[in-house]
């Protein structure tokens, strides 16, 4: 299956997305994370950019991953596991919420451990499927954002842009920045080809990346 808007996925990622999240663990370190299992997905971004809301969105529970408006809060890699299905199916889906990379209001020091945590991760971890990069629809790229995507080639893992805020965009910039994010793609050979495009606060796209994720699971199931 390769059309993430097939309604048998759709469904199957509503009814999981549906289901009870539950937060399992925050990691400061590479030495405190949990026991790799099931499929893991994570989701990258500058901070601020809207994971935490995009994760309370996709589960449809607004204080699951917390938010806040103080860029560089979340310090950790946040750890949230889906519920077993009775019939077993679309099971083991495990959502990490990253540490915002680029600006964010602590000290140098800090921001460098942050930095090497997700680094670390990246490359340590063989159960991580693939990470959603999420960027700004109002701003598209920013140096920094190409920088992680650098990384994410050398880590050879498998990432997705998902773009974030879209309904705080005119429809003509929203195909614009669409159309220049795919371009700059193609020069990225872990890059997933598809952009996402996504609103937490209309709505906008969950159901595709619901869908998406549900076809990433069973295809490494």
């Amino acid at each position: 299956m390769t059309d993430t808007s097939n309604a048998e996925l759709i469904e199957a990622g509503r009814k999981i997305f549906a289901g009870d999240w539950q937060f399992i663990w925050a990691s400061p370190s590479i030495e405190t994370l949990p026991p790799m299992k099931g499929v893991e997905v994570a989701f990258a971004g500058r901070s601020n950019v809207g994971k935490s809301s995009l994760i309370n969105a996709l589960t449809g529970r607004n204080g699951l991953a917390r938010t806040s408006h103080t860029p560089g809060r979340t310090q950790e890699l946040i750890f949230f596991d889906g519920p077993t299905p009775a019939d077993g199916k679309d099971a083991g889906l495990r959502l990490v919420d990253m540490p915002g990379y680029g600006y964010a209001s602590a000290p140098k020091s800090q921001i460098a451990s942050w930095t090497t945590l997700i680094h670390k991760f990246l490359q340590g971890r063989a159960n991580l499927a693939r990470v959603y990069v999420l960027i700004d629809a109002r701003h598209g790229f920013k140096d920094v954002d190409t920088d992680v995507l650098k990384t994410l080639d050398r880590s050879a893992v498998s990432y997705q842009v998902v773009l974030t805020k879209a309904d705080q965009v005119k429809k003509s910039e929203l195909e614009n920045t669409i159309t220049a994010t795919k371009a700059a793609l193609v020069k990225h050979p872990a890059a997933f080809p598809e952009v996402l495009v996504t609103s937490s606060r209309t709505g906008d796209g969950m159901p595709e990346l619901r869908a998406a994720m549900i076809r990433l699971l069973r295809e490494r199931i």
